[in-house]
């Protein structure tokens, strides 16, 4: 379901999703109040909604969405100010499941030819992901026409038995290295929040997010959390107790000076299609805290991250990832659980605890 005040903005999300044939348009509406009262009938998996519409705006319509339609995920659609990037956030915090950057102009090249793959990859995501919670088919055979393809295919979660586990370092860490993407958000209020405080090592966070949200969550994560948390800048030194969070479009790292690490940013070219990207923060933590490394994988599209924590284990660093159920994706969770790379693969409500034992210096 699209709901957009801009006829422009729904006829150009229209052509986009209708050519794929993954995707199908149930409803396209003016502002949320239509939504609303449309909801049942059009029994969307997936709505696009637009923050500032006449009548009834997205943060209000939000609620009311995902009361009426329960399973519904909600991708919130703003452009790039500050305004917006609040209250995308605080729309996360409220349910929603993601964001969209929109382009500040439906002719501005690049920017809208990224806006359309960000927007064609999170819809087909998250779809997967809500059918294979309920184990039904993928969308490309529900839509097939051949006969071969006409009977319905299971698609099972993974059962996270099956996934090989390491063991843990035995080194007490000296560093908590996060990285998510989708859903990432909720996840880390959840996390950190869980978390004793004052936390006994740095936490320094990659999320996939532009510039202006990251200032916005890192603001949404103090509030929520009490913990002092702030985007990082070139040469911060990591403290224990302290939350840092890339800034969206630089690529977050560590060196060492003297016996100090050091945060370094950059803007090299993106990694795994993303700026910040977790895999050079993985990195570095590998090569200055060895096995005193300890990595989080939440929730989020894509593989980053995978290999990243290839270099920590090699290092002799520990990975904990989210599990497949309490992921919103789990793209990057599932790729370094697969690879074989994880100590333990648990839910999100348990994920605090357990990583208090490895902080304290206990090893499960």
């Amino acid at each position: 379901m699209l709901v957009d005040d801009s006829a422009v903005i729904r006829g150009m999300l229209n052509r986009w999703l209708s050519a794929d044939q993954e995707c199908e348009i149930v409803g396209a509406f003016y502002n949320g109040a239509q939504a609303v009262a449309n909801v049942r009938s059009c029994n969307p998996e997936i709505v696009i909604l637009d923050i500032e519409m006449p009548e009834m705006d997205g943060l209000t319509a939000l609620p009311q969405l995902i009361r009426l339609a329960p399973g519904l995920k909600v991708l919130m659609a703003s452009t790039l100010t500050r305004r917006n990037a609040e209250i995308s956030i605080r729309a996360l915090s409220m349910g929603a499941a993601d964001y969209i950057s929109k382009p500040e102009s439906a002719r501005s090249g690049t920017a809208t030819a990224d806006f359309q793959r960000e927007l064609l990859n999170k819809v087909k995501a998250i779809g997967a992901a809500v059918r294979r919670s309920k184990g039904e088919a993928p969308v490309a055979s529900r839509f097939s026409r051949s006969p071969e393809n006409s009977e319905k295919i299971q698609a099972v979660p993974k059962d996270v038995k099956e996934i090989v586990l390491r063991k843990p370092s035995q080194v007490k860490p000296e560093i908590l290295a996060i990285g998510c993407s989708t859903g990432g958000p909720q996840a880390l209020f959840t996390l950190l929040n869980g978390l004793n405080k004052p936390v006994a090592v740095p936490v320094i966070v990659t999320q996939h997010m532009p510039p202006t949200f990251t200032a916005i969550l890192a603001e949404h994560i103090q509030n929520s959390t009490g913990l002092p948390t702030r985007e990082a800048v070139n040469g911060d030194i990591p403290r224990p107790g302290e939350v840092l969070i890339a800034p969206g479009d630089f690529h977050m790292r560590l060196s060492r000076e003297g016996t100090q690490k050091v945060i370094q940013l950059d803007q090299s070219p993106k990694i795994n299609f993303c700026r910040p990207a977790v895999d050079p923060m993985f990195d570095a933590v590998a090569q200055c805290y060895g096995a005193a490394a300890l990595g989080v994988i939440l929730t989020g599209m894509g593989y980053d991250g995978r290999e990243g924590a290839r270099r920590i284990v090699e290092a002799g660093g520990s990975i904990v990832a989210q599990d497949e159920k309490s992921s919103v994706v789990w793209g990057m969770p599932g790729a370094v659980a697969d690879a074989g790379l994880c100590c333990a693969v648990v839910p999100l409500t348990e994920m605090s605890f357990l990583l208090r034992r490895y902080l304290q210096g206990g090893v499960p």
